[in-house]
């Protein structure tokens, strides 16, 4: 990973950009650093991703709850104050949200 200078992040000064789902919209304020991606999204009520993600992230519920579904058939819930890892290529899921939730996601090249 790259030396990144230490900062504080106004989540509120970066400008959204929407992300229509299968269903419902996301929402993400992303910090793109060497080697490092941070977002803050919010998933709207009814949100279901388009896609299949196969990439590795660090995902932090901060608000509201939300489904992960592999495709596997698996389903990983997360509620307030909760977290998920995975590495790039280790699983194939997807995120849905009855009622919406708001996220921290950091993903980079040190999930390779």
């Amino acid at each position: 990973m790259s030396n990144i200078e230490f900062q504080a992040i106004n989540w509120s000064i970066i400008e959204p950009t929407e992300h229509k789902g299968a269903t419902g919209t996301s929402f993400w304020r992303t910090l793109q650093l060497p080697s490092i991606r941070l977002r803050m999204v919010e998933y709207s009520q009814g949100y279901l991703a388009d896609h299949w993600c196969k990439k590795g992230h660090i995902v932090h519920c901060l608000e509201g709850a939300f489904d992960s579904e592999m495709e596997n058939g698996e389903t990983i819930s997360l509620t307030q104050g909760t977290t998920y890892i995975v590495s790039d290529e280790l699983s194939s899921h997807r995120s849905l949200s009855k009622n919406g939730a708001k996220l921290l996601i950091i993903d980079g090249d040190f999930l390779k």
